[in-house]
């Protein structure tokens, strides 16, 4: 039995926490909320985020961070991308050397464009930095449907010892040594559900979502490649496969504002409407710096970022994607000769 201590008490932190305890191990859910956290652990739910589960008896809530982190074996990082720096900050004087910290948010820092990982090492550089990702909707996790998902760390031995930890007859995990390539799968796939959404957004059929998918797994591999990370990961769980879920199922907050928007709602009014973090809003601007610092072809990004950001009509971006120049599918497929 492990000691773990979850930062961020949203519907993903709150189906982990859910997890471990099914698994045996001590498990302090933190909130930011001290109200929150109080309700939480006399209600035995969250109502807000995940309504009709109940949280097992074993479960602590609490608001107190040095409470929350300090003599933890693990530490579950999963609060919104763009609370991780800030968070990893104050949870610096907890933390102790070579304790695991394992974060299951997904984006780019947009000023930095680094990677989740690469924010809490610069904050807290005596931790041991590892990631959880995958195709895993909060709401399916906490209801005990069989996912699963990757855990990617420098180190084997911390990839294994996480992998027994989290890992049980409805939550499988393998381990990977590719941190880079599973936190930009993660990230990017964000953006390109944007765009899937969209496309619902307007009433264009499984056609579209397919070529979405498809298309855009080539440009999250393009970059993600030239930045380090292996093809072998983009086709894999948290590639293609985190990709399919975000694109076609209604618990993804990026589908559901990306329909919003194809419906003529502009960024914010989707957002405030979602009534949650949508990630890919604040990955898409970092997503668009490293196509160009990297000099990828990135389409759909661009597209999406043009709709966010610039004002433009979702039709006009999707009939610039149909209608750029003719190209070969794979490049590096010969021809016979002539």
């Amino acid at each position: 039995m492990a000691k773990a201590g979850v930062i961020g008490a949203g519907s993903w932190g709150t189906a982990l926490a859910i997890l471990l305890c099914d698994n045996g191990h001590e498990v302090t859910l933190w909130s930011y909320k001290p109200q929150e956290a109080q309700q939480i652990q006399m209600e035995r739910e969250h109502k807000s985020k995940l309504p009709g589960i109940r949280l097992p008896d074993s479960l602590q809530v609490s608001s107190d961070l040095e409470h929350s982190v300090k003599g933890m074996d693990v530490i579950v990082l999963a609060v919104p991308s763009t609370a991780v720096r800030m968070t990893a900050a104050k949870m610096k004087a907890f933390t102790a050397p070579g304790q695991i910290i394992v974060d299951v948010a997904k984006g780019i820092e947009e000023g930095t464009l680094m990677t989740l990982s690469e924010q809490i090492c610069q904050e807290i550089p005596k931790a041991e930095v590892a990631v959880l990702s995958g195709p895993s909707h909060a709401e399916e996790v906490s209801r005990h449907l069989p996912t699963i998902c990757v855990v990617g760390a420098k180190k084997k031995a911390t990839a294994e010892y996480l992998q027994s930890m989290f890992m049980n007859k409805v939550f499988r995990v393998y381990t990977s040594p590719d941190m880079l390539g599973i936190e930009i799968g993660g990230a990017l796939k964000n953006v390109i559900a944007l765009a899937a959404g969209i496309a619902d957004g307007l009433g264009y059929g499984d056609n579209t979502k397919a070529a979405l998918i498809t298309r855009g797994i080539a440009e999250i591999t393009r970059l993600g490649t030239k930045m380090g990370g292996k093809s072998e990961t983009f086709s894999g769980l948290t590639g293609m496969g985190d990709l399919i879920v975000t694109c076609a199922s209604m618990h993804s907050r990026n589908r559901r504002a990306g329909i919003l928007l194809g419906q003529g709602k502009t960024a914010d009014e989707a957002m405030k409407e979602v009534n949650m973090v949508v990630e890919g809003v604040y990955s898409a601007k970092a997503a668009k710096k490293l196509a160009e610092e990297y000099d990828t072809d990135m389409p759909i990004v661009e597209q999406v970022n043009q709709v966010l950001f610039g004002g433009k009509d979702v039709k006009e971006a999707v009939e610039e994607l149909m209608l750029r120049d003719g190209r070969i599918e794979h490049s590096s497929l010969p021809w016979e000769e002539a």
